[in-house]
């Protein structure tokens, strides 16, 4: 029908929307700036409305603007959908797939449980996009990312997930700590009367981490926040507090010199799975994904390490 915009129009719309600029725009799409700007003009006549506000500075959607590039990613998104049933019924699991991780759990989880994903889908070609929760779901509702790695329930509407699993957190005490010398598992009040060392804003494993505090009775260390896991426990083995760990990471970060306890029953924790949208039709690739990377949170959990013993002092 003539009155329908065409795909490229449509790519080009959010293109330029997402650049805040036509030249940019022009050059992600590897066209010419006149072209880019011809194609938009005439969508601007088909639907009888102005997209964009043009300056010197650059192109800002207008209101109606702003509703029209929404439509529009979601109908670029369904144009996706219909190549990917397609290789779905060739064989699935091949071609492109982009993967949103958050930062607690891809360094981690993927190094072993991505080895054995390439071993059984070799046709795969896996792009990684390590980012905070609120990034990966930005990500799936915009069709930038096809499937996402996080800690469950996702806070979206529209999502549908496979649990992976739920993973314990553990005590993580400097070395010299009173504590490190505890044998037997802690009750999460001991926390009440230490200096609990978080992660900066973003990222869902402080919401989680201060969720325990909350139920023990205890508070953040006011001041102190790391940008990652890796920063958090140095600054545990450096005497600054204490922090929650989750235990997939007690491998790597208790090389820091940690002491690394287990909470009693129930032991606080939370749960790993990947999400995508529900509209795809590739429900059944992603939970076929799942499984190696189910078993490599096992695997994790399992070589988790054990407690460092501290030598009295002399």
């Amino acid at each position: 029908m003539n009155d329908r915009p065409s795909i490229r129009q449509l790519e080009y719309l959010v293109a330029v929307a997402e650049a805040r600029h036509f030249g940019r725009a022009a050059r992600q799409c590897a066209v010419t700036q006149p072209a880019l700007s011809a194609q938009i003009a005439g969508l601007e006549g088909l639907l009888g409305v102005r997209l964009f506000e043009r300056s010197r500075r650059g192109a800002t959607p207008t209101r109606a603007g702003e509703r029209v590039v929404e439509r529009a990613r979601a109908a670029l998104r369904a144009v996706d959908e219909v190549a990917e049933a397609a290789r779905e019924g060739r064989e699935p699991l091949s071609g492109p797939l982009h993967l949103g991780v958050i930062p607690t759990v891809a360094p981690y989880l993927l190094p072993r449980g991505l080895a054995a994903v390439r071993r059984r889908h070799p046709r795969l070609r896996l792009f990684l996009h390590e980012e905070q929760t609120a990034r990966v779901l930005a990500g799936l509702a915009e069709g930038r990312l096809d499937v996402g790695l996080l800690a469950l329930p996702p806070e979206a509407p529209g999502l549908d997930a496979c649990s992976l699993g739920r993973e314990p957190f553990l005590l993580a005490v400097p070395p010299r700590h009173p504590l490190a010398r505890e044998r037997r598992r802690v009750s999460e009040e001991v926390l009440r009367d230490e200096p609990v060392l978080l992660l900066e804003d973003g990222h869902c494993l402080r919401e989680q981490a201060l969720a325990v505090c909350r139920q023990a009775g205890a508070r953040e260390s006011e001041g102190v926040r790391a940008s990652s896991l890796s920063t958090l426990a140095q600054m545990v083995a450096g005497g600054l507090g204490v922090t929650l760990l989750p235990a997939s990471a007690a491998a790597v970060e208790g090389r820091s010199g940690l002491a690394l306890l287990r909470f009693r029953a129930p032991e606080p924790s939370r749960e790993l799975g990947l999400v995508w949208r529900r509209a795809t039709p590739r429900g059944d690739e992603f939970r076929a994904l799942a499984e190696p990377l189910r078993e490599a949170l096992r695997d994790a959990l399992a070589a988790r390490r054990p407690r460092r013993r501290v030598r009295a002092a002399a």
